[in-house]
């Protein structure tokens, strides 16, 4: 629906409690009640003589409130759109309005630097915050009414007791106005938008910052698994400390997103890959650069090493994959023959031969001392978004945006299995370090973990709330991490099943100790039993 009938801007909106109803304000000094049913307009709410900045419903949906440029709050009957209340006491406009979770008090935030919280039953003043330096854009209440949150012009936002008035926490970290604030259900994690075009996460509790407007595109363990390579959106690479969750150091010099991240084999340097149409090699001892990749006439979409640690490839979309002398930082080979955007690369443990992955819905086996095609492997009805090789060597993974992984017989360049459950685009795989385990990424926001010989689905990984692009297996295959556009890395535990001959053999030996009575009662009862079972 298009609502009209607003004679100027419309710069607050905010839907009552049940959905039914809408309320606008806007430049043309009223706010408006609208039937979100029909688009029709219920209430048109007149009294303020300037623009109406703010709106806001109290928790049962009765009562309105509206903050305006004339310097005053309304609190406002819904259900006959009549005034209850002025609010008056600001000396400039109040810019934000929003009631406390059990509706009894109002707070806003005013151009005056002002924050006042008032009494809705009667109208009052019940405390005047000060502490803010310049207009305050947006006033937020924690879930339990404890804690307020505040917005302001002069680049912080504040937490306050709502009790005493007192400023609890002072954020610092945004660069311009912070314009909205939001708490998290459970109260422990603040959200704040800025004017420095940046959006931030807070731990309430300690007033650290959690997350910086970052997407994870990729992750990468370290060979010793200590250490865990992340590339953002926000044009940096990353490495955290596995044993405490820390940032050891970001790498800063890529000026576009950082698609991918590679260790080479000894850990001693990381590739990435940017929108910059460059590659980067990093000390990860220092966080430097040690050479700077040009060639690509595209973004760099993927990096890889070569086990021996003395090649880089690279895919882009310039539709061709680059091979680089990793000491010299000079182009070994370009390959081409893809017809779009190669999006993934690998090598095969031998080194012999490097995968790619394109938007041209094929894959391409090639040798990597030639610089040759030796097969290409067609059968997704979509883009390959990525792809890796099994550690035997003998089996190839691909994910694709037709919503399937497919896992290929390198040998013969058939499809052994096609791997059906994502509802959305596959955009990671990785084998685990014994071969039996494929994990795969998707923007369904799940991963999960498939048997590789049977093709069905160990487990769904579920938290992430939005598109997981990247997974990668530690060196002993007991912890997963994926990466989201959610801002977020996350590590699993990773419990894989024993082969399946040791599990005939326990179970053999417990049948042989038991009497048929002891075994009807000790089987489904124990953590071997269903495993013992279905052998």
């Amino acid at each position: 629906r298009t609502l009209t009938g607003h004679t100027n801007t419309v710069g607050a909106v905010a839907f009552s409690p049940d959905g039914r109803t809408l309320a606008t304000g806007s430049d043309d000094n009223t706010a408006r009640l609208w039937d979100v049913t029909t688009g029709k307009p219920r209430r048109t709410l007149t009294g303020h003589n300037s623009s109406v900045y703010s709106v806001a419903f109290s928790p049962d949906g009765r009562t309105l409130a509206t903050g305006s440029d004339d310097n005053t709050a309304r609190l406002w009957d819904v259900a006959t759109g009549k005034p209850r209340r002025t609010l008056t006491g600001h000396t400039d406009s109040v810019n934000s309005v929003a009631f406390s979770p059990d509706g009894r008090t109002l707070a806003t935030g005013s151009s005056s630097s002002a924050v006042r919280l008032w009494d809705v039953a009667t109208g009052k003043t019940l405390r005047a915050l000060k502490g803010h330096n310049n207009s305050v854009y947006s006033v937020a209440f924690s879930p339990d009414g404890r804690t307020l949150a505040t917005g302001s012009g002069d680049h912080t936002e504040q937490l306050w007791d709502v009790a005493t008035g007192v400023s609890r926490t002072t954020l610092i970290g945004h660069t311009d106005s912070v314009n909205s604030v939001a708490f998290s259900p459970d109260g422990r994690t603040l959200a704040t938008g800025s004017d420095d075009r940046t959006a931030r996460l807070w731990e309430v509790a300690t007033g650290q910052t959690l997350i910086v407007d970052k997407s994870v595109s990729s992750v990468a363990f370290s060979p010793d698994g200590r250490t865990l390579a992340t590339g953002s959106t926000d044009n940096t690479a990353r490495l955290w400390d596995l044993a405490t969750g820390k940032t050891r150091r970001t790498l800063t010099g890529h000026t576009d997103s950082v698609n991918s991240v590679a260790f080479s084999p000894d850990g001693r340097t990381l590739a990435t890959g940017s929108t910059d149409k460059t590659a980067r090699l990093w000390d990860v001892a220092t966080g430097k650069t040690r050479r700077t990749l040009t060639g690509h006439t595209d973004s760099v979409y993927s990096v890889a090493f070569s086990p021996d640690g003395r090649t880089l490839a690279t895919g882009s979309f310039d539709y061709t994959a680059r091979l680089w002398d990793v000491t010299t930082g000079k182009t070994h080979r370009t390959l081409t023959g893809h017809t779009n955007t190669v999006l993934g690369v690998a090598f095969s443990p031998d080194g012999g031969t490097l995968v790619t992955g394109s938007t041209d819905k094929t894959a391409r086996l090639w040798d990597v001392a030639t610089g040759k095609p030796r097969r290409t492997l067609a059968g997704h009805t979509d883009s390959v978004e990525t792809v890796a090789f099994s550690p035997d060597d003998r089996t190839l993974a691909t994910g694709s945006f037709d919503y399937t992984a497919r896992l290929w017989d390198v040998t013969t360049g058939k499809t052994r299995r096609t791997l059906i459950g994502h509802t959305n685009t596959v955009l990671g795989v990785a084998f685990s370090p014994d071969g039996r385990t494929l994990a795969t990424g998707s923007y369904d926001t799940t991963a999960r973990l498939w048997d590789v010989t049977t093709g069905k689905t160990r487990t769904t990984l579920t938290g992430h709330t939005n598109t997981v692009e990247a997974v990668a297996f530690s060196p002993d295959g007991r912890t997963l991490a994926t990466g989201s556009t959610d801002k977020t890395a996350r590590l699993w535990n990773v419990v894989l099943p024993p082969p399946t001959a040791a599990i005939k053999k326990i179970c053999q030996a417990i049948s042989r100790d038991l009497t048929p009575e002891e075994r009807t009662a000790y089987l489904p009862g124990q953590s071997a039993g269903p495993v013992c079972r279905s052998h």
